[in-house]
């Protein structure tokens, strides 16, 4: 289920009649994300539970209240603990809840897992986040108002929780698509996401079909592929939300070592980025470029978009 958020209450132990929410964020990991161990960086893991916090408090929260506390709060320390390494996969589970609630200042608690073969739950991480409400303009910190307190008040475990939640099934597309979700952290000052992360986006695009393409192809002949040249023409802003966009990839050429993939970024009908991408079959051995394997070169050609 990746770029889809998910959130699940439960009735509030001596809360009267407020229900206590816990907030289930899937956020999708990405190849950039991976350190040179194959591993998910330590500090992208902050980055994860950023986007888990905004996620809770701006789109799933009971009050459009809350909007001010999703990007109106500065970080006053994060205390992080990690479990085990977190290798690529198509997502991976945040959950948050309030577990303290003072005049100037909350705390989030962050478990970030996924479930094995068994259900069982595998823990990555875990962590606290202690957020304060700030006014920019002025460059100071301000006290929570009574209905900011009301809405963390409805997040609010301040022990263990009694009902943990689960991971919701793969729903993976097996044609060229590729849900864009945007992270907050992919925005800049204007608002729209960075024309740097564009390629990132085409990037993950890129990789998770043929990722899709390969899969049943053996991965004992060694072949590495290089970036030769990409080209992104962009036609609009790409703002954040909690939806996320479409892209569409497909191979339009195939040579004797490179091949091209293009790609779109659209939502719905509208045209909002495309890209043709050059990447050439590699011997990381010689450092040239190299002749594919012929099952590889088929593959391309069978799949050949023009």
């Amino acid at each position: 289920m990746t770029g889809v958020t998910a959130a699940a209450a439960r009735p509030g132990a001596g809360s009267g009649s407020i229900t206590q929410v816990r907030h289930l964020y899937v956020c999708p990991l990405r190849w950039a994300d991976l350190d040179m161990l194959g591993h998910v960086n330590n500090v992208i893991y902050v980055d994860y539970l950023q986007e888990a916090r905004v996620d809770m408090l701006r789109t799933h929260s009971p009050d459009p209240r809350a909007d001010a506390l999703a990007e109106g709060v500065v970080v006053a320390s994060n205390r992080v603990t990690y479990l085990r390494p977190l290798t690529l996969r198509e997502s991976v589970a945040v959950e948050v809840w309030v577990t303290e609630i003072r005049a100037a200042s909350f705390t989030l608690a962050y478990e970030v897992f996924d479930t094995d073969e068994n259900g069982d739950r595998i823990v990555y991480l875990r962590a606290t986040s202690l957020l304060t409400p700030f006014v920019f303009a002025e460059e100071r910190p301000r006290r929570l108002t009574d209905a900011e307190r009301t809405v963390l008040t409805r997040f609010l475990e301040p022990g263990e929780p009694a009902q943990r939640l689960s991971l919701p099934p793969s729903q993976l597309d097996p044609s060229g698509h590729w849900a864009v979700p945007v992270r907050f952290s992919d925005v800049d000052v204007y608002g729209h996401v960075n024309n740097v992360k564009y390629f990132e986006y085409f990037q993950e695009a890129r990789i998770v079909v043929f990722d899709r393409l390969f899969a049943d192809m053996k991965a004992d002949h060694g072949l590495n592929v290089v970036v030769a040249q990409m080209d992104v023409e962009y036609k609009r802003p790409i703002l954040f939300r909690p939806e996320p966009y479409d892209a569409w990839s497909w191979i339009s050429r195939v040579g004797t070592s490179s091949y091209d993939v293009s790609a779109e970024i659209r939502d719905g009908d509208t045209l909002l980025a495309r890209s043709r991408c050059t990447l050439v079959a590699f011997d990381a051995t010689t450092q040239r470029a190299a002749s594919p394997p012929p099952e590889f070169r088929q593959a391309l050609l069978d799949n050949l978009r023009t």
